[in-house]
């Protein structure tokens, strides 16, 4: 994994969202979708977003383009990753076993995720996530 950047927030999370499902946006169309209709101030606000979340790796400006497109730099999986991790580290002296017994433990998984999770287990390379 990179350099693990500070949390990301709420907020700059829903940006995130925004940009994983459709690839690459606009300040301006960040703002409609994030705060239905947009306007100045949504637009200052997901401009300082987008601007956090370049500083932490996550979001990279195509600068050739104007308006200026943005795309996540990170993908979903390696944002949990990175997240989990960083909780493991802070709750659990850096051992994910506790955090994964208590996710397994604290819902009923479908056969289909244990299944999942029991060759994600046996071979680890698989890189195959249950609910991406």
């Amino acid at each position: 994994m990179p350099r693990t950047p500070r949390e990301v927030t709420d907020a700059e999370l829903s940006v995130l969202e925004v940009l994983w499902d459709n690839g690459e946006a606009t300040v301006r169309q960040l703002a409609e979708r994030l705060y239905s209709g947009g306007g100045t101030s949504q637009n200052a606000t997901v401009q300082k977003l987008l601007e956090r979340l370049e500083s932490k790796g996550c979001v990279r400006r195509n600068r050739e383009s104007w308006p200026h497109l943005f795309r996540a730099a990170v993908d979903r999986s390696e944002l949990i990753g990175r997240h989990l991790q960083s909780m493991a580290d802070r709750l659990c002296n850096g051992s994910i076993e506790p955090l994964l017994t208590h996710l397994v433990q604290s819902r009923d998984l479908s056969t289909a995720e244990r299944a999942s999770l029991r060759e994600l287990l046996d071979d680890p390379d698989t890189g195959r996530m249950i609910h991406e």
